[in-house]
């Protein structure tokens, strides 16, 4: 692939998901750049283990790599030097963008209002249906970045009027140091945090994480850890673990379930799921099953019918949760929230534009019952 051809995919790319990458009305309008990391780049990581003087083990998600100088982690982005763990990728913006939150999605969470997201190059899955494959399954070297402190990202959150910032696009537990230095600082100033993540964090640092995220949105992308393996070379119950922590912790959750024909489709697993998130976190955590599209590695599959999604929402209903959605199929009435108990839309949506908002104070505006979420 030549360099405008990479530049035309990468651009087409972050346009479909709503990641400019580096527009230059967000980014200081300065030219994008190549990163070439030099030592002055590099920032120690946390959560790692010195094994002798040339290797380390990191300690921050499941895959437990250990490396020794001159080897890469399996996320691309970290790389041991002298005993020492560091990431390549600490104030290396990929992607930027103002979203609306409900492209996260979350639909519980400051509905209406927009989120400054960003991303750095990297993921430690392998998802064969990655939209953003051309920044996440590359090293930094590879991608056009831009150098952006925590401080300089909360002061265009700030100029950019939104409440919120998102850690998204890519796998935000790859860049960890930079995402927590961040949301410390935005936590101070008022400021919400938000990660869309494959919720591969492990136990110490997902507790640490959690005491600066408002919300998040974790893809449970099946019920089986074979599933797991073959589609995205992951970890169920890790994911699992991490539902149940920051329900724990009181981060606002919601989780999204991207059904892809043949691989994950089958409803006995859907009910299998369903049950484990009503057992586990509660039957007032939305439910996103998401329209699976042709994309990486995956073009050979068909996009995933309507019925098969509107039978999965029904199953999900049924084992008694209470706020089910449909993505990717704008125009339906499984994209609005009902109010649990009169039935009635409280918040009308059309894609990611609320056309009503029924939710005054936390609750219902005709039944007056609270509904779930974070709303002011």
């Amino acid at each position: 692939m030549t360099r405008k051809e990479f530049l035309k995919r990468a651009c087409a790319l972050c346009l479909g998901v709503g990641a400019t990458g580096l527009a230059a009305e967000w980014l200081g309008g300065s030219k994008a750049f190549a990163a070439k990391t030099t030592a002055t780049d590099l920032h120690e990581a946390m959560y790692y283990k010195r094994i002798d003087d040339e290797t380390v083990q990191c300690q921050l998600c499941p895959r437990f790599c250990t490396l020794s100088n001159g080897q890469r982690s399996f996320c691309r982005v970290r790389e041991p030097r002298n005993g020492k763990l560091y990431s390549f990728v600490y104030g290396l913006v990929c992607a930027a963008h103002i979203d609306p939150i409900e492209k996260k999605p979350l639909f519980h969470f400051l509905p209406g209002t927009r989120a400054f997201s960003i991303a750095t190059a990297g993921c430690n899955y392998r998802c064969k249906s990655c939209q953003n494959w051309a920044i996440s399954q590359l090293p930094p070297e590879q991608v056009y970045n831009d150098k952006m402190s925590p401080e300089e990202i909360v002061n265009r959150t700030f100029q950019a009027g939104c409440p919120t910032i998102a850690y998204t696009y890519t796998e935000p537990v790859i860049f960890y140091e930079y995402m927590l230095d961040t949301s410390k600082i935005a936590k101070a100033k008022g400021l919400r945090n938000m990660c869309h993540s494959n919720g591969s964090f492990n136990q110490e640092a997902l507790e640490e994480l959690s005491l600066y995220l408002d919300a998040a949105n974790i893809d449970l992308k099946g019920f089986s850890q074979s599933f797991y393996t073959d589609f995205a070379a992951g970890y169920l119950d890790r994911t699992l673990e991490t539902i149940k922590t920051l329900k724990k912790n009181k981060v606002w959750v919601e989780i999204t379930n991207l059904i892809v024909p043949t691989l994950n489709d089958d409803m006995a697993k859907v009910s299998q799921m369903c049950e484990w998130v009503y057992q586990n976190v509660g039957p007032d955590v939305p439910l996103h099953f998401s329209r699976f599209w042709p994309e990486y590695k995956l073009t050979n599959l068909y996009p995933t019918a309507a019925e098969t999604l509107k039978e999965a929402r029904d199953i999900a209903v049924a084992s008694g949760m209470r706020y089910v959605y449909i993505g990717n199929i704008p125009g339906i009435d499984a994209e609005s929230t009902h109010c649990h108990n009169c039935k009635k839309v409280v918040i009308r949506r059309s894609g990611y534009t609320i056309l009503e908002d029924h939710v005054k104070d936390g609750k219902c505006e005709w039944c007056k019952t609270a509904i779930p979420g974070v709303w002011n």
